[in-house]
């Protein structure tokens, strides 16, 4: 039976200690001379360095501009024994004339920076977007207000809410052989694939999930539904929970009509080459700050290295 075991996705390597006894207020208060504070936009844009080691987050020294934790702010974690916190400001007033700073995003700086530093990002901009829609309480609809940390709000009534999750299955199936079904949604490109993904409903498990969407999406039945991994998705919220699940050689595929616009299958010779293709082109940009990565051999483009999409389809290639 093909098994596969995938790397850890770059959003998912969690180096950063976000235990819950770190927001305890006298701690938070102690250690806010030496925080960093890293500023996004509302657009979840982030000030970035090339350095000679490669591509950096630039944060500042929070107690330069704030006595002490601003109401905004949020902690993201203990990072090398100092506190990380993050809040929503115009970034392009940060970056320094004739320097080498410049503005970019989780989806193109996640696979670029350290695994602690992409956690960071990843979690700054989760944490941000969520307080953007949480502004009232979903049971009184009082306006609400966040925690000294920034991990929860709480209303005038003392209803206390906290980061809400969306999680998606997202699935790599195979025949237990040499091919592998990928799909292209209406609103992508032209020759743009991927694995098959849908959220989870009320009620519903993980494996149940897995066989529902699968079903829907392409007409199969699936069976050996396997854990792989998982990855923090903040766009705007979700959380792709990886499996890979085994179809029938040769199974016809059906797309569902306004979901898939196309789904094919692909051999493993197949993607390797369209791997080593955008391989090579994440080498050029390895040090440039850019996405990079995305193959287009043959008109077929992959998904970007950030993505646990690409981890999935690697570890397809390289299973035995």
């Amino acid at each position: 039976m093909t098994h596969l075991t995938i790397n850890i996705p770059a959003l998912s390597k969690a180096s950063v200690d976000r235990a819950e006894d770190l927001r305890e207020s006298v701690r938070l208060h102690a250690a806010w001379s030496t925080a960093r504070m890293l500023r996004v936009a509302p657009n979840g844009e982030f000030v970035t360095m090339i350095g000679r080691d490669g591509l950096h987050l630039v944060t500042e020294l929070a107690a330069g501009r704030d006595s002490a934790p601003p109401a905004d702010a949020v902690l993201l974690g203990s990072f090398g024994g100092v506190d990380y916190w993050a809040m929503v400001d115009d970034v392009a007033a940060n970056l320094i004339d004739g320097a080498v700073e410049g503005l970019s995003t989780v989806r193109v700086a996640g696979p670029l920076l350290p695994d602690g530093e992409a956690v960071l990002a990843t979690t700054a901009v989760a944490l941000l977007g969520w307080h953007r829609g949480a502004g009232f309480c979903s049971r009184c609809g009082s306006r609400t207000e966040p925690d000294l940390s920034g991990h929860s709000r709480i209303c005038s009534s003392g209803h206390q809410e906290f980061p809400r999750l969306d999680p998606a299955v997202i699935v790599l199936v195979h025949d237990d052989a040499d091919h592998a079904v990928l799909a292209r949604q209406p609103s992508w490109a032209p020759g743009r694939f991927s694995v098959l993904a849908g959220f989870a409903e009320a009620g519903e498990s993980l494996e149940e999930t897995v066989a529902r969407e699968i079903g829907e999406e392409v007409g199969l039945a699936v069976d050996d539904v396997e854990y792989l991994g998982s990855q923090p998705w903040p766009f705007p919220r979700s959380l792709m929970i990886a499996f890979s699940a085994r179809a029938p050689h040769g199974a016809t595929l059906r797309p569902r009509p306004g979901e898939i616009a196309e789904a094919r299958w692909f051999s493993r010779s197949e993607l390797a080459a369209v791997l080593h293709d955008a391989n090579n082109d994440a080498k050029n940009d390895a040090n440039t700050g850019s996405v990079g990565g995305r193959s287009t051999i043959s008109g077929i483009t992959l998904p970007g290295p950030v993505s646990i999409a690409r981890r999935m389809v690697e570890a397809f290639v390289n299973a035995s």
